[in-house]
């Protein structure tokens, strides 16, 4: 175990160096840390390598650092913020998830047809499309202090959207296993996945509210945060581990509801110095949280991507951009929401992963060819677009105004 530790900060330190490197370049620093996570991760150098992945210890600590980073979103979902907003936010959810979805489903089934490949396979990859990896983003938002409309909708939809995610994945993944008889996803676990990260969120969130009112010395404030986003975490793991038939809780989801919860219930004064005095643990928790979703993916899949993996990629993008677009038409959004926004919505990688391995176990019985479609296509897909998605979601930022050192740069 020493070891292991030993390697994980030694990766960690080089994803660090390798991040201010690619941002000297005006990139995104977290398009480092993906890349350096690739290629220190089992599928390259291996300093990261599986035995420290598999390691229950590293697998623990990642979901406390995951509910640690949904502190980024959930801070800011105060409903004094929220509400103006509220309503455009909610369908703008909806019409860039579902229409992702929708897209999706029904460009492969049109593929899948041709291909005499089981139709219900174009429904799997749609419920893994829509959702989005919100850390990519957040990092872009907190390294270049983004801010404006653009920023102001994305921070709200990235909780929503994984809302969204998980009804509609859950839902197909079951029928689908319904009708293959596989028989191991529970009907029940559609609502859990979804509510149960929301309630314990809520409820330990309630009880940090009540911790963190009063205003404390830097240090002290910092020490009951932590103390709690442990507890936080603790719940789930009681659940994820010994209640529910597989490991499938949303960590992040469990931080966003719990942050969100006594944001609302403290002064915002006291939150800002809350988030002030946890800043530092967020930065290392964001550069673990972002080499945990780069290691797994294999440069090599960049090469031998197919066909379906460059249309799974582009039908994904056309989803999210179109329905943004649509969403923020109808609710009559600022022109830079419009026309921005499905922009941010790019990255996929680590919940679409969770979701394929969800989705390749479901298959691996009943129907092993059609879960090596869905392993190669998402895993090729996910390197590819996670590089892309990146580059292309600062634009996004750059080209609304929002990137607060870049304002003044040329479109």
């Amino acid at each position: 175990m020493i070891i292991l530790f030993f390697r994980l900060l030694l990766t960690t330190g080089i994803a660090f160096l390798v991040g201010k490197l690619v941002s000297k370049l005006k990139l995104p620093s977290i398009l480092g840390w993906l890349i350096a996570g690739m290629f220190l991760g089992p599928h390259a150098l291996s300093l990261m390598n599986q035995t420290l992945l598999d390691a229950q210890w590293y697998q623990t600590m990642n979901h406390i650092l995951e509910c640690g980073v949904g502190l980024m979103i959930g801070t800011e979902l105060v409903w004094d913020k929220i509400k103006e907003s509220g309503k455009a936010i909610v369908i703008t959810t909806l019409t860039q998830s579902l229409g992702t979805f929708l897209i999706v489903s029904l460009v492969f089934s049109i593929v899948f047809y041709k291909a005499n490949i089981p139709i219900y396979l174009a429904f799997i990859f749609g419920g893994i499309a829509l959702a989005t990896a919100p850390a990519p983003a957040l990092s872009i938002v907190r390294e270049f202090n983004t801010k404006g409309p653009v920023t102001e909708a994305l921070i709200p939809m990235a909780a929503l959207d994984d809302i969204v995610g998980c009804i509609v994945f859950f839902t197909t993944i079951a029928i689908v296993a319904g009708n293959l008889s596989a028989g191991d996803l529970p009907a029940y676990m559609i609502t859990l996945i979804v509510i149960l990260p929301l309630l314990i969120g809520i409820v330990t969130g309630l009880l940090a509210g009540l911790v963190l009112k009063k205003e404390r010395s830097k240090s002290s404030t910092l020490i009951l945060l932590i103390a709690m986003i442990i507890v936080a975490s603790s719940v789930g793991f009681i659940f994820n581990i010994l209640i529910l038939p597989r490991p499938v809780l949303n960590f992040m989801l469990i931080g966003m509801a719990f942050s969100a919860t006594f944001s609302n219930m403290v002064s915002k004064k006291r939150l800002v110095q809350i988030m002030h005095s946890f800043s530092p643990i967020l930065s290392i928790s964001m550069i673990v949280v972002i080499l945990n979703l780069g290691a797994p993916l294999d440069y090599h899949l960049i090469l031998g991507a197919g066909l379906f993996t460059v249309i799974y990629i582009i039908a994904r993008a056309a989803g999210k951009y179109f329905g943004a677009y649509f969403g923020a038409s109808i609710t009559k959004c600022p022109e830079t929401v419009k026309k921005y926004l499905g922009l941010t919505l790019l990255p996929h990688s680590g919940v679409s992963l969770v979701f394929t391995g969800i989705a390749v176990s479901v298959l691996a019985t009943p129907a092993p060819k059609c879960s090596k479609i869905v392993q190669g296509t998402i895993a090729a897909a996910a390197v590819i677009n996670e590089i892309i998605a990146v580059i292309t979601a600062k634009k996004g930022f750059q080209w609304a105004g929002e990137l607060s050192n870049t304002k003044s740069e040329s479109k």
